[in-house]
């Protein structure tokens, strides 16, 4: 797909998401901007944003533009009230980097919290769920974020609930399952 080249100012993109969000995330079901072009802003499968291929070194500016990643069918944009800009996703927008036992009213609960600050509680509104590579036969964790959105949970965080978790036995197979705000997921048979 070619990019368009429109003129992007990071600037008044930070401006306008400030101003529109306050205090917590913006409101960026509510924002109805037309598409406004590409722009060539990459999110790698390791969670490292790219603008023209370079990194982006201030963590400040990819924390606000993760606040207003929005997804539309299979395509992922930065959207603010006056535009919406189209972007390129890897694999899954957010990376959750590390978990916490908290405590949740439904019981213990897994806090996961992204490279981009972002603490999504794994429970029935935002479930676990793994693919396995047919191949390979590696596990790709993932964790429901937001507005259609997904997170990838690196290999550490990955290991980490595996040694939480313990082993059931699910239709006469055995699996490893966690427990997280009283839902359970299975991260994986046991071989």
């Amino acid at each position: 797909m070619e990019v368009s080249k429109p003129t992007f100012d990071f600037t008044e993109v930070s401006r306008q998401i400030e101003k529109a969000s306050g205090k917590g995330l913006p409101p960026v079901d509510k924002w109805q901007p037309k598409h406004s072009g590409d722009i060539d802003i990459r999110i790698l499968r390791d969670g490292t944003w790219l603008y023209n291929g370079t990194p982006i070194g201030r963590i400040a500016m990819v924390k606000l533009f993760a606040t207003v990643l929005w997804k539309e069918k299979d395509a992922y944009f930065l959207k603010t009230p006056v535009e919406k800009m189209r972007i390129q996703v890897e694999d899954a927008p957010f990376h959750f980097i590390h978990v916490e036992k908290v405590a949740h009213e439904r019981g213990e609960a897994l806090c996961f919290i992204s490279l981009t600050g972002d603490k999504v509680i794994a429970s029935a509104e935002n479930p676990i769920r793994v693919e396995t590579d047919p191949l390979t036969g590696e596990p790709s964790p993932y964790l429901y974020v937001r507005f259609g959105m997904e997170g990838l949970i690196n290999r550490s965080v990955f290991y980490s609930l595996v040694e939480m978790a313990h082993e059931e036995s699910i239709e006469g197979v055995l699996h490893v399952v966690i427990r997280s705000a009283g839902e359970s997921y299975v991260l994986g048979r046991v071989e």
